[in-house]
């Protein structure tokens, strides 16, 4: 799926129907403090993991809460990105190239919450159950697909709005 709306993106990057361009758009700071936070909170998803692996239950809860903070960050940032967009007139009826935008970014973001709500699960799972092994293997499966996110979102971050910023 993100494949398709990667090529799709680099086919409709240049159709903006005379609006405005990536470059004149995005807010590279913005995204820059959300790339570390995503970054961050893998890091700390990696603790969880060595933490669960170790049977130390205090310390993976501790790492999955931060982790679940820094991703609610990560959606608040991209949320407010969002609003500003929109409160502009650079919404996605705008033109192709803002369309595949929201489109992209949004559905990146549409992951990380579900992944919030996965990491809650988890949580609940592991304060009742401990760490038994289904436990330890779906938590080793909501590690992959945190870290996945982030891969993911190191692609967006650079297809996005690294290149969308170069003349």
């Amino acid at each position: 799926m993100f494949s398709a709306l990667f090529a799709t993106y680099a086919v409709l990057k240049n159709a903006t129907a005379g609006g405005p361009a990536a470059s004149q758009l995005l807010d590279m700071r913005n995204v820059g403090i959300e790339t570390v936070v995503l970054v961050f909170s893998s890091f700390t998803c990696g603790v969880a993991s060595l933490a669960a692996k170790h049977k130390s239950i205090a310390v993976a809860q501790l790492s999955l809460v931060v982790t679940g903070i820094l991703g609610l960050i990560f959606l608040v940032l991209e949320v407010r990105e969002f609003s500003h967009l929109l409160a502009i007139g650079a919404g996605p009826d705008r033109s192709a190239f803002l369309s595949a935008f929201f489109t992209l970014v949004g559905c990146h973001g549409l992951h990380v919450l579900a992944g919030l709500i996965w990491l809650a699960v988890m949580l609940m799972q592991i304060r009742v159950r401990g760490f038994r092994p289904e436990v330890g293997r779906r938590l080793m499966c909501f590690s992959l697909f945190w870290h996945a996110l982030d891969i993911i979102w190191v692609a967006v971050f650079t297809l996005v709005y690294l290149y969308g910023v170069l003349p």
